[in-house]
């Protein structure tokens, strides 16, 4: 097969770019005579790494000087502990959260294991195909923080305005599954993470951005590790790093760049979404259940209204190179994750196959 397509929802697929450069810098990065894989975290040569993909970073989401960014290990789903270590102040105090999928449902469970939690709004009862609208939201004044999950990775349920919460409440997002897929005004969140094994790199890495005033108040029983005054003072080298992981981010900051950043990417992602959304839409065969003003750009689940047809979808697809379509084990279907590494030849060959596989 000439054109492999991989619609994994992570770990995904990587700018093939930044592959063959990082196989090319594979037993010598840069001349130095070390794979990075190598190199001491507290070396020149990898500090150099750090440091670029930082700036980089910093750049393509124009980060504000008040804000600290952290490569951090245990991936987005720890951070459902590390942020309320980090953030509540005190086991009594409440975080409200807006419930629009698993990976929020997730970080509710996670976090009342911290502090009180108050479910703010939910879609659990319409089974996640909207956002509960902001007027609706029955938040909790003086709670430490708002948390939401910005696009949700399994549902297939993105929230495409800033969300806000009442007086100084900072506003948390878990930004997994679309970050850097569309410009975002970090000022208007105290704190923004994801897992890099979606739309940055492999996994491994957590990217977290915080505002400076929200740190240094870690709950006496946070790991040392995880406290992020630790990770910030010591430039993300408390503790031994996920190095090499770093290093494919930074590549992928640095394409990002070339490709034209954050802008672009969003009017690439929004042809693609449209073009597989207009798919599915057109024939009865398919099915996509959210409600169309929330549907994910990244994420695109959905479902054959035969499903005794599913095993002959999928091995059809794997037989034209269209890979990891299966949809999460939890919700079933299909699902086409089309971060901002996949081509919108990789969209049309598989909008091609839905027309095929239909027709037949």
């Amino acid at each position: 097969m000439t054109n492999i397509y991989n619609f994994s929802a992570g770990p995904a697929v990587l700018p093939k770019e930044v592959l063959a450069q990082a196989a090319a810098e594979m037993l010598d990065w840069n001349g130095s005579g070390m794979s990075v894989m190598e190199m001491s975290h507290r070396g020149p040569e990898f500090i150099s790494i750090y440091r670029a993909a930082e700036r980089d970073l910093r750049e393509l989401l124009a980060v504000p000087d008040n804000y600290k960014i952290l490569f951090m290990q245990g991936g987005g789903l720890s951070q459902n502990a590390v942020i309320p270590m980090n953030l509540v102040g005190s086991s009594d105090a409440t975080i409200d959260f807006v419930q629009t999928g698993s990976w929020s449902s997730k970080s509710i469970k996670e976090a009342a294991r911290y502090a009180r939690v108050n479910v703010a709004a939910s879609a659990k009862d319409n089974n996640y195909t909207f956002v509960p609208p902001q007027a609706e939201w029955k938040l909790t004044p003086g709670a430490a923080y708002l948390h939401l999950c910005t696009n949700e990775t399994i549902d297939g349920v993105e929230i495409d305005f800033v969300p806000t919460a009442q007086g100084d409440t900072t506003v948390v997002a878990d930004m997994s599954s679309h970050i850097l897929s569309r410009p975002v005004d970090v000022s208007k969140y105290g704190l923004i993470f994801g897992g890099a094994q979606k739309n940055i790199g492999p996994a491994g890495v957590t990217v977290v951005i915080v505002r400076d005033d929200l740190i240094g108040k870690a709950l006496p029983f946070c790991p040392s590790a995880f406290d992020f005054k630790n990770v910030a003072d010591n430039e993300s080298m408390y503790n031994t790093p996920p190095t090499y992981g770093i290093y494919i981010a930074g590549l992928v900051f640095q394409w990002l760049k070339r490709q034209g950043g954050v802008a672009e990417m969003e009017r690439r992602n929004m042809e693609k979404a449209a073009l597989l959304y207009a798919a599915l839409d057109a024939d009865d065969f398919y099915q996509n259940r959210v409600l169309p003003p929330y549907r994910s750009r990244m994420n695109v689940p959905f479902y054959l209204r035969d499903e005794s047809k599913n095993e002959a979808f999928l091995a059809g697809a794997k037989a034209r190179g269209l890979l990891q379509l299966k949809g999460h084990k939890s919700v079933g279907g299909m699902r086409a994750s089309i971060y901002n590494a996949m081509p919108i030849e990789g969209v049309q060959a598989l909008v091609d196959y839905l027309n095929e596989f239909a027709g037949r």
